[in-house]
């Protein structure tokens, strides 16, 4: 396998990876507001392609943030105990917009280098064919 292919199972295993951390930042945004969610979080492995030798990025295991959720105080919400309080969410809307932009542009970088390693190698070809 050349190095420009490598290169470009590389970037499209980033690309994939920082999707789905954006995917996860979404659902976290989408449920703020919701009673008793934890933020979910996402990290990063390495994964070794079988038989190249490349090492590849893959989203780890979903992990829910146990910081301690907002103290909502409303005796009229149906989940409120005896003392009118109920559990918010965790999320931090400005910390998921910020993991957010940056998902975007790293997602952004890997899409740069696959296009120039796609556009090497098509110039390559094309020199092959002279």
């Amino acid at each position: 396998m050349s190095d420009l292919i490598k290169t470009m199972a590389v970037s499209a295993s980033g690309m994939k990876a920082q999707g789905t951390r954006l995917r996860h930042v979404s659902e976290n945004i989408a449920n703020a507001d919701t009673p008793g969610y934890r933020r979910k979080l996402t990290s990063f492995e390495t994964a070794m392609a079988d038989r190249n030798g490349v090492s590849l990025v893959k989203p780890g295991p979903v992990r829910l943030d146990q910081s301690d959720r907002e103290k909502i105080f409303d005796p009229s919400h149906p989940m409120a105990d005896e003392t009118g309080h109920f559990d918010g969410s965790n999320v931090d809307l400005l910390i998921e917009i910020a993991d957010a932009r940056q998902a975007q542009r790293s997602y952004e970088a890997n899409l740069k280098m696959f296009d120039q390693a796609r556009q090497m190698t098509s110039s390559l070809f094309e020199l092959l064919r002279k």
